[in-house]
């Protein structure tokens, strides 16, 4: 069943067309890892998948009684953020402010158990009430990912979430990850330049490069022409 359909979706960035006319899916319990070079689209794809960017031309439909605001995003962190003065424990429980309402805007106990919960799940218990900012960045991505939890169930949207972390962190994140998507049932949509380890973590390959260049199994992807090209580091494809 496919949780998000975009059907024919065309983007702009300063005027300048940075995503044509692309069609894909992303179904129920996959694990989507979207590439391409630089300057490609693929931030400004995810971005109008969370309907923060109105496409120019194209639709995009939710499906299985998702809503754009239950859906949990990890974008790319910015030194601001690195920096945020708050406990973990804060960081993590504000993830649940998406299905807040003008009308209710405190927080209950049902949030702060999914905090606990969350927090608990991605091993992070023992630094509940450490300050954000004094954590180490493998640490911080673990409780940015426990925070994009606390807004869903069933979708997670990753913008590069491995980046700046050393092997270590980046196989610990990884492995992560996959048992969310494997253990927990929840979809995977992920950002990355690590192309081999899309490959082998992804179900599903969209490479981008702002046109479709390719969308399909991970494996037909590492035997494709365009696959090829690009895990030999030609990125001109």
């Amino acid at each position: 069943m496919a949780l998000i359909t975009c059907e024919h979706l065309t983007f702009s960035y300063e005027n300048l067309i940075v995503v044509k006319d692309i069609s894909f899916q992303v179904n129920e319990g996959d694990y989507l890892c979207i590439v391409g070079e630089n300057g490609s689209g693929k931030t400004t794809l995810m971005k109008g998948m969370l309907g923060l960017k109105k496409p120019l031309e194209g639709k995009i439909y939710f499906g299985d009684e998702l809503k754009s605001t239950e859906i949990g995003y990890l974008p790319q962190q910015s030194i601001v953020q690195k920096d945020f003065p708050a406990s973990v424990f804060e960081v993590v429980l504000s993830g649940t402010l998406n299905s807040k309402s003008i009308f209710s805007p405190f927080y209950t106990k049902k949030d702060k158990d999914k905090a606990k919960k969350n927090i608990e799940l991605l091993g992070i218990k023992d630094i509940k009430n450490s300050c954000y900012r004094d954590l180490s960045g493998g640490q911080q991505q673990r409780v940015l990912l426990a925070r994009a939890l606390c807004a869903t169930s069933k979708l997670l949207l990753l913008d590069e979430p491995v980046t700046g972390l050393d092997p270590i962190g980046m196989n610990e994140l990884y492995d992560l990850i996959r048992k969310l998507n494997q253990e927990k049932g929840i979809t995977i949509v992920m950002i990355s330049h690590d192309i081999n380890s899309a490959i082998d973590n992804a179900k599903t390959i969209l490479h981008l490069n702002e046109e479709l260049m390719f969308y399909g199994d991970s494996r037909e992807y590492a035997n494709s022409q365009v696959g090829q090209l690009f895990l030999k580091g030609d990125r001109h494809v």
